[in-house]
């Protein structure tokens, strides 16, 4: 069968998925069909947190699972961030040509090779309305990622994060999902975003340096983080601010 024709059995194959754990044995089938080690279908949140209707399913390594979580990777992971710069899948070790990577970043991927997780192809997930997600497959370190199946592994991901958010019911408007920004954290923030000190935006905005310190303490707070930069991707991820307006 030609990788378009198992393609479109998979797609015909998945909307017959009633639980997740069947989704996650049909994903780890295909997976190693793909000629792919591991998968995952997740939606971009902390996964410290406690959340309801977000996308989870993944056979990663469990102690790169239990790295990433307690360490609250999520706001610096490379692979996320640039699933949010792309439309289309592209593969791990094309990142640098998409964001500017940084020492930290470069470590996070060095780290997770150490875990288990060699190169991979990510399928970012945009849908209007709600939280960013992804459906990723990567390789064991030093193994190459099959280029001649990255198309079907394209669609395939694609329909895997439709069957994923069938089955969590993930269809509420991301407002739902949020920690909401004020008018003037957001203004605040979007302004630290764009490399502003807190005196340079108060005189853009009118306000005093110590009130725009309050206001950017208190949109911290609302996230649950304690520097800026987490709080300035989530508040990207949640899509409060989008990419456009942080990069004028």
């Amino acid at each position: 069968m030609s990788r378009i024709g198992i393609a479109d059995q998979f797609a015909q194959l998945i909307r017959t998925v009633q639980t997740e754990y069947d989704l996650f044995r049909l994903m780890e089938e295909i997976t190693v069909e793909m000629g792919f080690r591991h998968f995952a279908l997740i939606s971009h949140v902390d996964l410290r947190r406690q959340a309801s209707n977000v996308v989870q399913i993944y056979n990663y390594p469990p102690t790169w699972v239990e790295n990433f979580v307690r360490n609250g990777l999520y706001a610096y992971d490379p692979v996320l961030l640039a699933s949010l710069r792309s439309a289309v899948g592209f593969v791990w070790s094309d990142i640098p040509t998409i964001i500017e990577m940084t020492n930290r970043q470069r470590v996070i991927l060095e780290n997770a090779a150490k875990h288990g997780l060699g190169d991979g192809f990510t399928i970012p997930a945009h849908i209007p309305g709600e939280i960013h997600g992804s459906c990723s497959f990567a390789m064991r370190p030093g193994f190459q990622v099959p280029k001649a199946n990255l198309l079907m592994a394209q669609l395939i991901g694609s329909f895997a994060f439709q069957a994923a958010r069938r089955l969590n019911q993930v269809n509420l408007p991301i407002s739902q999902h949020r920690s909401h920004l004020t008018p003037r954290q957001r203004d605040c923030l979007l302004w630290a975003i764009r490399g502003k000190t807190d005196w340079e935006i108060g005189q853009i905005l009118g306000l005093n340096e110590q009130t725009v310190s309050r206001h950017l303490d208190m949109a911290r707070e609302r996230y649950g983080v304690t520097k800026r930069l987490p709080l300035a991707v989530q508040a990207i991820f949640d899509g409060q601010i989008s990419f456009t307006e942080a990069l004028f």
